[in-house]
């Protein structure tokens, strides 16, 4: 890992922040954490290979952000205002965020602390294959949890705003 992994990772630390602290559901915290990881995916992502078992590895991954992200935004709390819905990422919430980066972080630390060897036997075994492929999940996972983390969260003040207005519009 380079300065520039961490820098990115410290910024992703401060992502999970952010939602702790919690905050009105606007525009801002829809579209930046959206950036940010698409930002990490057009520095990282130099092609999405899909020889031997690499897609299986990709969908995989790119699975586990999925559900990361689902339990992510199921374990936000969304609560609606008189002036606005409101989003705060609970101790379950943040501790899953952060569980996916640090699985993503423990893999490059690995990765150049000796258990290179391992991986690669294991990519051979497994017939991935490049290291660009792991490169290619890891990036989906961390897509995959943010996108789907905002996904349920926005559906969930979507169906508290509604419910709230069928309510408004039955008195």
């Amino acid at each position: 890992m380079n300065i520039i992994d961490y820098c990115v990772n410290g910024i992703l630390v401060l992502l999970v922040v952010r939602q702790v602290r919690g905050g009105r559901l606007d525009l801002i915290n829809l579209v930046l954490p959206v950036v940010l990881v698409s930002a990490t995916a057009v520095y990282y992502l130099r092609s999405v290979p899909t020889a031997g078992n690499d897609l299986v590895l990709e969908l995989v991954l790119g699975g586990s952000g999925v559900a990361l992200g689902m339990l992510c935004g199921l374990t936000t709390q969304v609560r609606r205002k008189t002036d606005g819905v409101y989003a705060k990422a609970g101790f379950t919430a943040a501790v899953l965020w952060v569980f996916g980066m640090a699985f993503r972080m423990g893999f490059a630390f690995a990765d150049d602390h000796g258990a290179g060897d391992a991986i690669a036997d294991f990519s051979r075994n497994h017939q991935i294959s490049s290291a660009q492929a792991w490169v290619a999940a890891f990036v989906m996972m961390a897509l995959a949890q943010a996108v789907t983390r905002l996904v349920v969260i926005r559906y969930r003040a979507y169906r508290l705003t509604s419910s709230a207005d069928r309510g408004l519009a039955a008195a």
